[in-house]
This record gives C-alpha cells, sequence and structure tokens, in this order.
C-alpha cells in the first residue's frame, strides 16, 4: 500500500493541472488541495511503517479513500485526462475499474493495517 501511494503522489506533482480539473468548481484553491493530498499521502505512506500508528493511518487512508472517489467520479463523468488536461479522457466506463479498485484498497487497507 505504501508503494502504491508513492505511485499515485507522481500523479499529483507530474500532473498537478489535470489533477486540479478532477475537482468541482466549488471547491476553492484546487491547487493547494491538490498538493495537500498528495504531501498526505506521502505521510500515510511513511505512517503505514510506524507500528504504533499503523492502525491510525489505516483508518485516516480508509476516510481518505472514501473523500476522494467523488472526484474520481466528476473525473469520470467529465471525460477528464488527467495526464493530458484535457477533456477527452475515457469517461463513464472508467468508472466500472476505478470504484472496485477504490474499494480494494479499501479492503486493504483494512486487512493489512485494522483488522487484527
Amino acid at each position: 500500500m505504501a508503494a502504491m501511494l508513492m505511485f499515485t503522489v507522481i500523479g499529483h506533482f507530474a500532473f498537478a493541472d489535470g489533477m486540479t480539473m478532477m475537482l468541482p468548481e466549488f471547491i476553492p484553491y484546487k491547487k493547494a488541495m491538490d498538493q495537500l493530498t498528495g504531501i498526505l499521502e506521502i505521510a500515510a505512506a511513511i505512517g503505514l511503517f510506524v507500528p504504533n500508528i499503523r492502525q491510525l493511518i489505516g483508518c485516516l487512508l480508509i476516510v481518505f479513500f472514501v473523500i476522494i472517489l467523488p472526484a474520481n467520479i466528476y473525473a469520470a463523468i467529465h471525460q477528464i485526462d488527467y495526464q493530458n488536461s484535457t477533456f477527452d479522457g475515457n469517461g463513464v466506463n472508467y468508472l466500472w475499474f476505478r470504484v472496485p479498485l477504490q474499494f480494494l484498497f479499501i479492503g486493504w487497507v483494512y486487512f493489512s493495517s485494522i483488522y487484527k
């Protein structure tokens, strides 16, 4: 999970313009929000290696994954291609991959960090 988080962090900084497009118009400070979520992912990846806080980090990651799911849905509905910062992405079909993947991440965190 830590490796996956570090991989996704790359997108926050390498594709910042496209990542900010994934946020609805009513969200203020989009670039700062994108950078903040990237920093949170780095902190969570590190925190997973600290036994005393692993369970807390797992709980926070599950909340994080639930909170970011609407951004992925928004991006799919608006056909956002975050890598190219365009509106010609895969669209709603992307959700057939992304939503189950999000639940996989939630289960992965739960069973590796929280469930005892």
